[in-house]
């Protein structure tokens, strides 16, 4: 995993909680991802292809994902329904399009958002990818952002 294709991501993700939730995150520890398993109950899944392939995890605490939902619906939500589920995805949906706009080389083009959600659940990568996860800190509570992405090799033409 290359640092070119992990710190679009970060970009991304300050922007979009900055921009939309007016929340600010604080970036934390950085690590390989070890396991399959979820850091938080609710996760935003997208699958990028293209001139490099993978996947992108937004993984939102209980508490995080509500708030979240309750500031872009102008609503208060204390329970996780369809509309904080819908809310996670769009979030997952703007990090890898702020992302993508600043990978341009690669021509990704980004899947429609899964949500998973129950604690432990798994979330797998291409085999090929080695996902960075990275922690952060909001106001609202801890969220993770786990990025696996690897460039497609270029056929050999034949001669």
């Amino acid at each position: 995993m290359r640092a070119e294709f992990i710190n679009p991501f970060i970009t991304s993700l300050n922007n979009t909680f900055q921009t939309m939730l007016s929340c600010r995150v604080r970036r934390g520890e950085l690590s390989l991802k070890e396991s399959g398993r979820s850091s938080h109950e609710i996760s935003g899944v997208i699958g990028l292809t293209g001139k490099a392939v993978g996947t992108v995890v937004l993984s939102l605490s209980r508490e995080v994902a509500l708030k979240a939902a309750s500031t872009l619906l102008l609503t208060e939500t204390t329970e996780v329904d369809a509309d904080v589920l819908d809310a996670v995805g769009e979030l997952t949906n703007m990090v890898a399009g702020g992302a993508k706009a600043q990978l341009e080389v690669y021509e990704l083009a980004v899947s429609l958002p899964n949500v998973i959600t129950g604690k432990d659940h798994e979330v797998h990568f291409p085999s090929n990818v080695t996902p960075i996860c990275i922690s952060f800190e909001t106001e609202w509570g801890p969220l993770t952002l786990e990025v696996g992405l690897a460039p497609v090799p270029v056929a050999c033409a034949a001669g």
